[in-house]
């Protein structure tokens, strides 16, 4: 049985999600998918970053105690080599999952830059490259013959990128709309239920949905990454953040909720791409009040989903959890049996 190597950037929340699966599941996984996985390197801010080709020990890795870092450890130092590591390493995957940085994507879109130019497939859930330097990174990838995979860059695990290329190939795709953020969909919820939007964001907070600063949920501008990458990667469109409209949910009031409500409508923030007649994609971050036959106005609490109008079967939506640790993990893990199938089919082919 043939094994993938990974490489950590990043051992936060979902890439320690992916090496708790790895550890705990990984026989398992083994027989399900037939592929090996280990991992192999790791990088943090607060960890350092650790480097063993023979395969790290993650049970110890695990134990370690607070504040400790990988100093201590065979192959460790206290600092993180990001570069060094993704360029040295002997993983063939590396698994991006550092902060999304909304003005320019960095240091991530080094970070996948250096992998795979450096010979080695990435997958990631990180925004950040895919909707600022998507056509770029997937070029060099192709160049080298490695694979830039990001499923859960825009509905964490619920697979809306494989599912319009794969499930819906054949189709002529028109256009693409979504509830694409948890936190702002829990939010005009909770205002339907008479909560003030103050409230209702602290209460998104409490749960663990919205961050400290919730501006990217509640303004938009996280679904107008996500709209970016679903009209490039769907429909072709080579558009930047510049060219989707945006606005956010902050100006809506209970007053207009109430209206909604009267007219058989329930307000969503709506990220949308739309090909005209004339070939052109037009993109928009908005709130919308949509009747409730819509098949997104259903949709509630911190559920996204997509809807795709295509030539043969009218609307297809898919819906499903667009955050969570666990969830965005086997976003990744869809990326690697993903990229996994690629190289098995290269392979095929060269004989």
């Amino acid at each position: 049985m043939h094994r993938h190597d990974l490489a950590l950037i990043g051992f936060g929340g979902v890439n320690r999600a992916l090496a708790e699966i790895v550890h705990t599941r990984g026989t398992a996984l083994a027989d399900d998918l037939g592929f090996e996985l280990r991992v192999v390197a790791i990088t943090d801010l607060r960890l350092g970053s650790l480097m063993r080709a023979d395969g790290i020990d993650l049970g110890a890795v695990f134990a370690m105690p607070e504040g400790a870092t990988f100093a201590g450890m065979p192959g460790g130092a206290a600092v993180p080599q990001n570069d060094f590591i993704i360029r040295n390493t002997t993983a063939d995957i590396v698994v991006e999952a550092t902060f999304t940085n909304p003005v320019d994507g960095e240091p991530a879109v080094s970070h996948v830059r250096a992998a795979l130019e450096s010979g080695k497939s990435v997958t990631t859930t990180n925004k950040g490259p895919v909707a600022l330097a998507g056509a770029e990174l997937h070029r060099i990838a192709a160049d080298h013959g490695v694979r830039f995979a990001h499923e859960g860059a825009v509905m964490s695990g619920t697979p809306v990128l494989r599912f319009a290329s794969d499930m819906l190939r054949g189709t002529r795709i028109s256009g693409v709309e979504g509830i694409l953020n948890g936190t702002s969909n829990f939010v005009l919820g909770r205002m339907e239920a008479g909560a003030t939007l103050a409230d209702a964001v602290a209460e998104a907070q409490a749960l663990g949905y919205a961050e400290a600063d919730p501006s990217a949920d509640i303004e938009g501008s996280d679904v107008q990454l996500k709209v970016v990458i679903l009209a490039n990667e769907i429909l072709g469109a080579g558009i930047t953040t510049a060219d989707v409209v945006r606005r956010g949910i902050s100006a809506i009031t209970p007053e207009d909720i109430a209206t909604a409500a009267a007219e058989g409508r329930r307000w969503k923030l709506i990220g949308s791409a739309t090909r005209t007649a004339d070939g052109e994609v037009v993109a928009s971050v908005e709130p919308v009040a949509l009747p409730l036959a819509h098949p997104l106005a259903g949709v509630s609490g911190a559920t996204n989903a997509v809807s795709f109008d295509t030539d043969m079967l009218g609307a297809v939506t898919v819906s499903g959890p667009g955050a969570g640790r666990i969830e965005t993990a086997y976003a990744l893990l869809s990326d690697i049996i993903a990229i996994d199938a690629h190289q098995r089919a290269l392979a095929e082919t060269a004989r």
